[in-house]
Parts: structure tokens; C-alpha cells; sequence
């Protein structure tokens, strides 16, 4: 058992001092005296516990002499530290804990975890605590895991759709490419060192840009004591990371622009639309209005559907969105019948002009739609081990208060806040078009004859 530690009440308020976020019940949040966040989850459900660290780093940190380096950046942080010089040192000490460990690296955040018994909880800070703040880039260990990261680049392309997505997002993004996309640029992931490695870190990974989240079956008072005692003396930055080095603006698309790639590997033809969308800086509510229309689009009921999957054009007919701070993007992806290719588009276009009709989305396709999203954000919450994450997300990409009023803000939404959402950013607007398709069929039906802009 680990000692209980309590700290004074007038410790605990300068601690929180900072306005508190709202969360949902048996969430708990401080900010400690150097800036870091720090959320405790308390859920029993398992006898375990979930440390995560996330940064506001990722791909939007990322010009062109860095594309890929934060997802790298990810895979070192798994290697050797101070307190364990190597990784056979690191790798000893996730099974002594009974770890099981990982990150993943985003357009808008990077973020480190581990789950392991509840008892671990200061062992486990103090291990995060190591490879966050004091690592080691080894020569031989950057050239171990340099061909990794970009193994998993190779093993993105060898997927048709994959190809169009990189194709469309230059196209979309144009000079400010690298910040949207993590995945990165071979050259520079197979060239990196570690001096960059270190700049990266001197930039962003300081307490006052990062949030340390503690989920699982946890008592509040010993987890914030414990993130006090190993964290606390982690110097914060004298300026703030996004300032200093700000995010350029994306911008706007001036006109709509239709490519058509040719690849072996597209047994069957793609097709991508891209649209700029609203971001969380200058149009929260656009936002959830984006998340309900493409749910409301991917009922069996809608009328999306029915017109391009069950009249036998497409197989997959799907729109999204992806919330970010900086410019999300909207995305129409479509696999047409082989035979029937050009009535697919022919179709398509035709529904895309109807999205602002108040009737297209029906009242009743409407409330499924909500039903749908509450169930998922339920979903969410069933493994305590995922909690982290979700937070993390939302907390780089938008706000705390943001996370925890989603449904009850989703909930309000009309049907005249998504027309709204379509007239400002789909209907009428710049778009990047893209196909992908194999060189006999692309010979046999021809689609430069109608898969083009009208206003060329």
C-alpha cells in the first residue's frame, strides 16, 4: 500500500486557483503551480489505473524541415532516459509494472499512456515522469527506429486510398501540407537527429502545454498528491509554445480544382471530396452542426444513402468531419460501381446541391441521429483504460468546457443550424475533387469527360 499523503488546505487551493473547467461527474481537474493540467478520473469498474501525458504538438507544429518528426518524436519517447539509459532498461521496467503501453501522434496533439495495477500509480508517474522529462536520443537508437517510423509511411501507401488522400490533402492545405498531415516525408524522418529531436522538445514539452489525465480506480486526493510530487518541480516555459511559434493561417481555397491519379493497386475507382470546414477558434457551433449532418448522412434512412447505395451506384458513400482548432476538414469519400461510375458522380453532385434544403434531413432522421451520437459518446465511457485519450483529444483540439457540454450543446442543434453549416462551407464553395482509379479502367470509361470542374 502506498502511503496516503494529504496536503494542506492552503497548498491544495493555490493549486486550483486557476478557473475550473466544467466535467462530468467523478472527473476532477488542477492546475498545479507550473501550468500543468491535471485531470483525475475516478471509475473502479477494474483494478487498474491509466496515467496519460498529451502534448499540443503534432503536425500543425510541423513545417517542411520537420514533416513527420513529432510522430517520431512519439516512438523515442519509449526508449532510453535518465533513470533507464536503454530500452532493454525500459522495456525491464514496463513488465516489473505490468504495463501496457503506446501514443499516437495527431494532426493537433501527441499523446503517451500507460495502464497497469492500481497499486503502480506512483511507480508509474514516476516512470512517465522520466521519458517525458529527462529522455536520451541515442545515435544508435534513432537509427533503429528511423526506418520504423517510415515503415509504417511505406505500408500507408501500398492502400489506393491512402494515395488519394495524400494527393488531396497538398492539394487542399497547399504550402501548409506538413501541418495537416503527421504521417510525415520519408526524407526527413529517414534524416533525422538527434539535435532536432531535442529542438522539438525545447519547443513544446513544457507542464504549461501538456495535461497528465489519471483514470481509473484512483482516489482523487492521492492522485493529485502524487502528480504534485513527481511533476511539480518541472520547470515551466517563460513563454507560450503557441505564441511563440504561432500556426500559420491555412488559407482559403480560391477555386475548385479535379484530379484524376492512376495507380495498379486501385482495383476499383475512389473518389474524394475535401472541403475546408469550421474550426473550434471561430465557429464552435459550426462544428457540432458538422458532426450531426454526417451522422444524419450515414443513416440507411437518409436520402444521401438511398440515392447512391441503394440504387446500386456506390458501396460506400460516406461524409465526415474532423473537429480541430485550426481548420477542420469536411471529406466525401465514395466508391462507385466499377459499371456505373459516371451516374455515381452524376448523382452525387446532384444530392450535394440539395444538403441546404430544410427538408433534406427529415425531423425524424434528425432525432435518430442524435440518439445515435449519445449512444456513442456512452460507448465511449464503457472502458476506463480509453478515457484518457477521449479527454486529451478534445482538450488540445477545443476545451475542457467543450468535452463535457458536447451532447447537451449537440442536443440543440436544428435543422436550420446545418443548412447554415452547408451554405457556409460546402454548397457553393472551393472544393478539392480527387479519383483514384487503375489505368484500364481509367482508358475504358473515360472519366476526364465529366469527372472536372464547371467552371473551367
Amino acid at each position: 500500500m502506498h502511503k496516503k499523503w494529504v496536503l494542506p488546505l492552503l497548498a491544495i487551493l493555490s493549486l486550483a486557483a486557476a478557473a475550473q473547467p466544467r466535467l462530468p461527474k467523478n472527473y476532477y481537474w488542477q492546475r498545479l503551480n507550473n501550468g500543468l493540467e491535471v485531470v483525475v478520473i475516478e471509475n473502479s469498474r477494474v483494478p487498474l489505473a491509466t496515467i496519460e501525458i498529451a502534448v499540443k504538438n503534432g503536425a500543425y507544429t510541423e513545417g517542411p524541415e520537420y514533416s513527420g518528426l513529432s510522430h517520431l518524436f512519439e516512438h523515442m519517447f519509449f526508449k532510453a532516459n535518465k533513470d533507464y539509459p536503454d530500452q532493454t532498461k525500459f522495456i525491464q521496467r514496463t513488465e516489473e509494472l505490468g504495463a501496457i503501453w503506446n501514443g499516437t501522434t495527431g494532426t493537433e496533439r501527441v499523446n503517451y499512456y500507460f495502464t497497469f495495477d492500481k497499486d503502480s500509480l506512483l511507480a508509474g508517474l514516476k516512470f512517465m515522469n522520466a521519458a517525458m522529462r529527462f529522455p536520451i536520443y541515442r545515435k544508435e537508437d534513432m537509427e533503429k527506429e528511423r526506418p520504423v517510423v517510415d515503415g509504417e509511411f511505406q505500408r500507408n501507401e501500398s492502400d489506393p486510398f491512402f494515395q488519394l488522400w495524400i494527393t488531396s490533402q497538398k492539394k487542399l492545405w497547399g504550402d501548409l501540407y506538413t501541418r495537416k498531415v503527421a504521417i510525415g516525408d520519408h526524407d526527413i524522418i529517414n534524416t533525422a537527429t538527434p539535435d532536432k529531436m531535442m529542438i522539438i522538445k525545447d519547443k513544446y514539452y513544457y507542464p504549461n502545454n501538456s495535461i497528465l489525465v489519471i483514470a481509473g480506480d484512483v482516489k482523487k486526493e492521492n492522485a493529485f498528491q502524487f502528480a504534485n510530487q513527481v511533476f511539480g518541480d518541472w520547470e515551466r516555459s517563460s513563454f507560450d509554445p503557441h505564441e511563440k511559434y504561432p500556426v500559420p493561417d491555412f488559407a482559403p481555397l480560391k477555386k475548385t480544382d479535379y484530379f484524376i491519379q492512376e495507380s495498379s493497386i486501385a482495383q476499383t475507382p475512389y473518389i474524394m471530396l475535401n472541403w475546408h470546414g469550421p474550426d473550434f477558434r471561430n465557429d464552435s457551433a459550426g462544428t457540432l452542426a458538422a458532426d450531426l449532418f454526417s451522422t444524419a448522412l450515414g443513416l440507411n434512412s437518409s436520402k444521401w444513402q438511398q440515392a447512391l447505395i441503394d440504387k446500386g451506384l456506390a458501396t460506400y458513400a460516406n461524409i465526415g468531419y474532423q473537429t480541430n482548432k485550426y481548420v477542420g476538414p469536411i471529406q466525401i469519400i465514395i466508391v462507385p460501381n466499377p459499371e456505373k461510375v459516371k451516374e455515381c458522380y452524376s448523382e452525387m453532385m446532384k444530392q450535394i446541391e440539395q444538403f441546404s434544403d430544410p427538408n433534406y434531413i427529415t425531423d425524424a432522421e434528425l432525432q435518430t441521429a442524435k440518439e445515435v451520437l449519445v449512444r456513442n459518446e456512452i460507448r465511449s465511457t464503457e472502458k476506463p483504460s480509453g478515457l484518457a485519450s477521449q479527454l486529451t483529444f478534445w482538450w488540445a483540439s477545443t476545451s475542457l468546457n467543450y468535452y463535457t457540454d458536447y451532447i447537451y450543446n449537440l442536443i440543440k442543434v436544428s435543422k436550420k443550424d446545418m443548412a447554415d453549416y452547408v451554405n457556409k462551407y460546402i454548397k457553393g464553395k472551393p472544393y478539392v475533387a480527387g479519383m483514384i482509379i487503375n489505368a484500364e479502367m481509367n482508358k475504358q470509361l473515360k472519366p476526364a469527360e465529366y469527372f472536372k470542374s464547371n467552371d473551367n
